[in-house]
């Protein structure tokens, strides 16, 4: 687990899936003229949670981008999958929150497992 999630974690609040980064995010323009080093801190500080009472997304080390929502705030998961996506089990998660928040999520692995297990706890 994250240390970000772990540590913001409230009292009874227990993490039941996570996932981060793809491995794709390595083959990209971004990871080639890097050597790897940008989408290593990328996975490595990218955090992707769902708890018995929040989804809880952390991306970035120096600059962060942090979603915290309640599961009765949260409208719906989209998932967005290409072709080489479903063969590979990466894609793009749209949280759509009450009041019309939208926050776009891209090159997450197993997002399908992820809007599950959102569904399996929404009451």
């Amino acid at each position: 687990m994250g240390k970000y999630i772990q540590g913001n974690l409230i009292e009874g609040e227990t993490v039941v899936y996570e996932t981060n980064l793809h491995w794709i995010t390595f083959f990209t323009l971004k990871g080639f003229l890097t050597l790897f080093i940008a989408p290593l801190i990328d996975r490595l500080t990218s955090e992707f949670a769902i708890t018995n009472r929040r989804v809880i997304i952390k991306i970035g080390l120096v600059s962060r981008h942090i979603l915290e929502m309640n599961l009765s705030k949260v409208e719906s998961i989209n998932v967005d999958q290409s072709v080489m996506g479903r063969m590979l089990k990466y894609g793009t998660i749209t949280i759509i929150g009450t009041g019309g928040t939208r926050e776009v999520f891209h090159k997450i692995a197993h997002p399908m497992e992820f809007r599950r297990q959102f569904l399996s706890r929404q009451q």
